[in-house]
């Protein structure tokens, strides 16, 4: 009986370390039988993008918001794609943009292994011939990677 117990204890504390893990690993992280479609090079630290608002930078590139979080300054507010209605509206956003342009997109909505935004929009910037597209590297969520650290927001 208490070789059992032990057993299952050993068995719960290992799934918890696993879901911690999973919850803190890096956006290289994905869920079993899902790949990203982005590389480790396509993902842009938040520090980055941020110093470049701050900086006025003349080469920002286009930002789109394309979950349900707040907008980050300057960003183009698209909304969650996982709807068909928000993914046509980024495709619509997107037609008169040379096909080399310097796009950022993100969500912020959870975990990127959990997101059901980013992967579809990714996806489809490259299927219509998109080659300069960054995810922000929002692994957690917008609140923790870019709001706790003051980078800046759209003022409401």
């Amino acid at each position: 009986m208490k070789k059992n117990a032990f057993i299952i204890l050993v068995c719960l504390l290992g799934l918890t370390i696993s879901n911690i893990k999973a919850q803190t690993s890096p956006a290289t992280m994905s869920m079993p039988g899902i790949s990203n479609p982005w590389t480790n090079s396509q993902l842009l630290e938040p520090a980055e993008l941020a110093a470049d608002i701050k900086a006025g930078e003349t080469k920002t590139p286009i930002i789109f918001n394309i979950g349900a979080v707040e907008d980050i300054k300057g960003a183009i507010h698209i909304g969650a794609v996982s709807s068909a209605e928000n993914l046509e509206k980024l495709k619509e956003a997107v037609a008169a943009l040379s096909k080399n342009t310097a796009i950022v997109i993100y969500c912020g909505c959870c975990p990127f292994a959990k997101c059901p935004n980013i992967r579809p929009a990714f996806i489809e910037l490259q299927k219509l011939g998109f080659t300069n597209v960054k995810l922000l590297n929002l692994s957690t969520n917008l609140k923790t990677n870019w709001i706790a650290k003051g980078y800046p927001l759209t003022k409401p």
